[in-house]
């Protein structure tokens, strides 16, 4: 059984797959409490699904692009279940996580888009550091920059663990707490082979509206 916030089709507005149509199934409860968070409402609300229940709810979409997003969705245990009965189907699976948790057990078929905490966002000291060992070319590490602090710190972090190597890198400016023309011009500067990423839904519909 899963605990289940919301099932929903959107357009993806995060990650290289942004910009297409995409199902999102957000699970219930998280370990972290980011100061950013935009999806506090995940923290404890949700009603019980079968797996069989949630993948009845995802074939009423066409999209072949499924979303495992939370909350936090590898604090389930069922999620890795769900995530094989998905890619079983021939569905393109995503995984958005908050990289506190162990990636290692993920079937590589699945995309990681995983969060690397900053320090501005309240909690980097509960980072899994060993993950980056399991992130591909086709996974995603992503930055959530509150500040010119994050920045350096997350230019320094790409630089030891030579990620832009491993994986595709995405900085994102935190909303309405970081302009997005302050981060591009850092990213000009400094000239690495990171893509800037602006949350593409929070433009198309009002910023805090459910269900897209």
């Amino acid at each position: 059984m899963l605990k289940v916030n919301e099932i929903f089709v959107s357009i993806q507005g995060e990650s290289t797959y942004a910009g297409l149509p995409c199902v999102f199934i957000r699970l219930t409860g998280c370990n972290l409490r980011c100061v950013y968070c935009d999806t506090t409402y995940a923290y404890e609300e949700g009603s019980d699904y079968s797996i069989d229940a949630v993948m009845k709810e995802v074939a009423k979409y066409k999209s072949s692009l499924i979303e495992i997003t939370g909350g936090e969705p590898l604090k389930q245990t069922d999620t890795h279940n769900l995530a094989e009965s998905l890619l079983n189907d021939g569905r393109t699976v995503l995984i958005e996580t908050n990289g506190s948790l162990d990636i290692s057990c993920l079937n590589p078929a699945i995309i990681k888009i995983m969060d690397i905490k900053t320090p501005g966002s309240g909690e980097n000291e509960k980072m899994n550091w060993t993950n980056i060992n399991f992130l591909s070319k086709n996974d995603n590490a992503k930055f959530v920059i509150t500040n010119e602090d994050d920045f350096n710190w997350a230019i320094d972090i790409i630089r030891k663990f030579k990620l832009t190597d491993r994986t595709q890198v995405i900085f994102s400016p935190a909303f309405e707490m970081l302009t997005p023309d302050k981060l591009a011009q850092w990213l000009i500067q400094i000239s690495l082979p990171i893509r800037m990423q602006l949350q593409m839904h929070k433009y198309i519909w009002h910023p805090t509206q459910r269900g897209v």
